[in-house]
């Protein structure tokens, strides 16, 4: 099986729903999404939906990570309030989670639930890497874990595909033989999917114009 790993979504579920339908091959790829599905775009909740819905339909296809913005939720739910987040992002997915008649709470359990990695022998995908400097990477509220890290990432003898950081476009890093595909579908940017073969091959990357109905 080869993979199509998919960057940050941010609520652009129409964006991300077009790119599905143009380049998933569900007969011989696993989707890996690398966490951050909500908040900035307009369409979380829906974007969450189709998640859950793919989760169901597809158990051993379709894999969703967990990034620092469900971690962010998920505070806000467990230990309320996460005045950071709805400052940033927060108050706005709230209002359309309202908007949409959808239970808030009941995505969160499922966000909850979510891994912080997918791996083989070749392949790591995480939402924002092992740190070099990380002490514990799966700790999920220390700045160099695999939700929040923004520094150097670790040489781990595979390769990383991460997010969580924006680039204009795909961006490489030689050091630590890693891709970031985070590339801004919620802002000025555009959605971008990798895929990659069992041996951790890049065959080819994948771009989706932000689709309007998706932009803040």
């Amino acid at each position: 099986m080869n993979f199509l790993v998919i960057g940050d979504v941010h609520g652009c579920y129409y964006t991300f729903k077009n790119m599905l339908t143009k380049h998933w091959n569900k007969e011989n790829e696993v989707l890996i999404q690398l966490g951050d599905i909500i908040d900035r775009g307009k369409n979380s909740p829906r974007m969450v939906q189709f998640a859950r819905q793919l989760t169901a339909d597809f158990p051993d296809k379709a894999v969703f990570l967990k990034g620092n913005h469900e971690f962010e939720i998920i505070d806000h739910f467990v230990n309320q309030p996460n005045a950071n987040w709805l400052r940033q992002c927060g108050e706005e997915t709230l209002r359309q989670y309202e908007q949409e008649g959808r239970d808030c709470q009941s995505d969160v359990k499922w966000m909850q639930k979510l891994p912080l990695y997918w791996e083989n022998d070749h392949l790591f995908v995480s939402h924002a890497g092992i740190a070099e400097e990380a002490a514990d990477p799966f700790k999920e509220d220390d700045g160099y874990s695999v939700l929040w890290n923004r520094s150097p990432l670790k040489n781990i003898h595979k390769l990383q595909v991460i997010g969580h950081t924006p680039c204009d476009e795909p961006k490489y890093d030689v050091h630590s033989h890693s891709w970031n595909i985070d590339t801004g579908a919620a802002y000025s940017g555009y959605l971008t999917g990798v895929k990659i073969n069992p041996n951790g091959e890049v065959i080819e990357f994948i771009k989706e114009v932000t689709d309007s109905r998706d932009k803040g």
